[in-house]
């Protein structure tokens, strides 16, 4: 996990999950190991020659190697809660 330094100042643990051929998910892990529920997501693009091909797939390491910090912080503010703690309503 790469670490990364949120607005606010907290730590997050940045993971490069399901690469595709042409895209990554980035989960944002919250520092308080406790929950999930503040964890968050969002996709990445991959801008390389190789996007274009179906049969190829990008690598979590070449996808967290190009990411630095200013990239980071322009996909966190776009990013997604995981979990939004809505109750369930059964509709009956």
């Amino acid at each position: 996990m790469k670490p990364f330094r949120g607005p606010d100042g907290t730590w997050w643990g940045v993971e490069v999950s399901m690469p595709s051929h042409s895209s990554a998910m980035l989960i944002f892990h919250h520092p308080s190991g406790d929950t999930a529920r503040f964890n968050r997501y969002a996709w990445v693009n991959a801008a390389t020659a190789g996007a274009q091909d179906p049969a190829g797939r990008l690598s979590k390491t070449s996808v967290s190697d190009a990411l630095d910090d200013r990239t980071l912080a322009r996909i966190f503010r776009r990013s997604m809660p995981i979990s939004t703690d809505r109750p369930v309503y059964v509709v009956s």
